[in-house]
């Protein structure tokens, strides 16, 4: 390990730059300073100051951090703080009534409440705080029993909720982040443009509030967006999303000038071949057509015109093992088969053979990055 990496190792210790203005720094914190004080004042008035009951457990200062402060976070959403604090109180309660060792009791108290909230969907980092505090906590805590889930867990966790709730509605935050029902957006065409950190940093610099994510990874996760996006599209299209129109085609019977003058005026680089009944049977490319000419060395100049008077046939100019695909085939097989030709073409035939599009690279690329 070099010098410069451990350098950029310790750098990974430094704090990251808070995208947040300082407006909304004092709100989070003259919301915390609102929601404890209610709390705290509300559980002194109800239980009296000569209760035995805490009015105020360390974990809701930790909850308030991310209620206040970061509200966004899925981490601090109703349904987390709420189950997440009563989980975490009746599993830190059992741990304490049945494991002797506290130290074996807080270990799994902790533990089996991380496991339950994943299992619930309702993770709170503070509530880990709270099985320590069920295990913890000494006499007082212990007498309170099951007790202690309801007062003063429950009851603080709810005062809490409350205050953050009144808190953001009156200062025009939206909270909770509940996922919202809505009809499909209108894909947007993002033509590939490659997202960087920076522009992460300044769409993060216009929120009006902390997100709990880095510029590095919000720009990494709408990278992998990006490309789930084109996966998808690729599975739901077809050949008949991607075919283009035959623009020509040739019979097995034409000759080979013929051929070259509808590549030239169509800017093809190959040509369907059909028999009589309209089936296609082959391709014909430039490259036959130029090799055709270097092998016989006896038609004119090429560019212009086949002067000669043995004009070959297409037949026997044509690529005969013809790869084709059907209009229903999904992109995920058509790719491969496109991939194997050379002239980068592919036919797409109907149930008689008959042709019905022609598949290209240039094709299938705009249509996966198109909306």
């Amino acid at each position: 390990m070099t010098r410069r990496d451990v350098g950029d190792w310790m750098a990974g210790f430094l704090p990251a730059v808070a995208a947040v203005h300082l407006r909304e720094r004092l709100r989070a914190g003259i919301g915390a300073l609102c929601g404890i004080g209610l709390t705290g004042g509300l559980m002194l008035w109800l239980l009296g100051p000569a209760t035995y009951i805490p009015w105020l457990v360390a974990p809701m200062g930790a909850s308030a951090v991310l209620l206040f402060g970061v509200p966004a976070s899925p981490l601090a959403q109703p349904w987390s703080i709420l189950g997440g604090n009563l989980v975490a109180a009746v599993v830190g309660v059992t741990c304490a009534m049945f494991i002797p060792s506290p130290v074996i009791a807080a270990a799994a108290a902790v533990g089996v409440s991380i496991a339950l909230m994943f299992t619930l969907r309702c993770v709170h980092p503070p509530s880990g705080a709270v099985a320590l505090t069920a295990v913890l906590g000494g006499p007082s805590v212990h007498a309170l029993g099951y007790g202690f889930v309801l007062e003063p867990i429950a009851l603080q966790t709810i005062m809490l909720l409350g205050s953050a709730i009144a808190y953001h509605a009156i200062t025009g935050h939206r909270y909770p982040h509940a996922v919202r029902a809505q009809a499909p957006a209108k894909p947007v065409n993002a033509q590939a443009i490659p997202v960087t950190t920076a522009d992460a940093e300044k769409a993060l610099a216009r929120r009006s509030e902390l997100l709990d994510i880095s510029a590095d990874d919000l720009a990494s996760l709408l990278r992998d967006t990006q490309r789930e996006a084109y996966a998808r599209r690729a599975r739901e299209l077809t050949a008949a999303d991607v075919m283009g129109p035959p623009l020509a085609k040739v019979q097995a019977h034409d000759e080979a000038p013929a051929a070259w003058r509808l590549l030239q005026r169509h800017g093809l680089d190959v040509l369907p071949v059909v028999d009589g009944d309209a089936r296609v049977i082959g391709l014909v490319t430039r490259h036959d057509l130029h090799a055709r000419r270097a092998r016989a060395q006896r038609w004119p100049r090429f560019a212009t015109s086949f002067g000669s008077s043995q004009r070959p046939a297409i037949r026997d100019l044509m690529q005969g093992e013809l790869k084709s695909a059907t209009a229903g085939m999904p992109l995920s097989e058509l790719v491969p088969l496109l991939a194997a030709q050379r002239h980068g073409t592919l036919p797409v035939l109907d149930d008689a053979a008959r042709l019905v599009g022609v598949v290209t690279h240039a094709e299938v690329l705009r249509k996966v990055m198109s909306a």
